[in-house]
């Protein structure tokens, strides 16, 4: 799975819209809705995005299964 495919998988889990995960990484719709049909994330997006939902940078990335982010 890629970092498209994730994302929208964490999304969906978690029952939050496009706009909604948008608003609380400080993107907006459009840019996050380029990141779910497969654009490649910016850093600093991709931090927002991995804090958001509580996972590795890593996981999301497809560098590792483990969804956990390191204490």
């Amino acid at each position: 799975m890629v970092f498209n495919e994730r994302i929208k998988q964490l999304r969906i889990e978690k029952k939050l819209t496009q706009a909604q995960v948008a608003a609380a990484c400080g993107m907006t719709v459009r840019s996050y809705q380029r990141l779910e049909a497969d654009a490649k994330p910016h850093y600093t997006g991709l931090l927002h995005l991995a804090t958001f939902f509580e996972v590795s940078v890593d996981w999301l990335m497809g560098r590792t299964e483990n969804r956990k982010v390191r204490p």
